[in-house]
């Protein structure tokens, strides 16, 4: 058996953990929902991106939707070895950097 004294600080504790918690809860929800109506309005009022034409994505620049890049670590190149792109890492695109994939600015 607990004695009272434990059990009642142990309720305390629960109960003072559980109200940080619920908080918690609530705030990251409603900062949530209020990024979100704003976002929603900027939406709507924006321009599309010109960069990707409102796509927010475009063809990989560095490989040029090859996948591949033909890469050497030595100044003359003896050998060129065909090394996946690591701007895209092989999908052939990119996020557009202008409006960061969001298609509008």
């Amino acid at each position: 058996m607990i004695p009272k004294p434990i059990r009642t600080l142990g309720i305390g504790v629960a109960f003072v953990l559980g109200g940080l918690a619920i908080g918690n809860i609530v705030s990251a929800s409603a900062i949530g929902a209020f990024r979100f109506a704003i976002e929603e309005k900027r939406k709507k009022k924006a321009l599309a991106c010109r960069a990707c034409a409102g796509k927010g994505f475009y063809i990989c620049k560095l490989c040029k939707g090859n996948t591949t890049i033909k890469w050497s670590p030595l100044y003359d190149p003896v050998c060129i070895n065909p090394c996946l792109c690591p701007t895209c890492d092989g999908h052939r695109i990119q996020r557009c950097l202008n409006c960061i994939g969001k298609g509008y600015c």
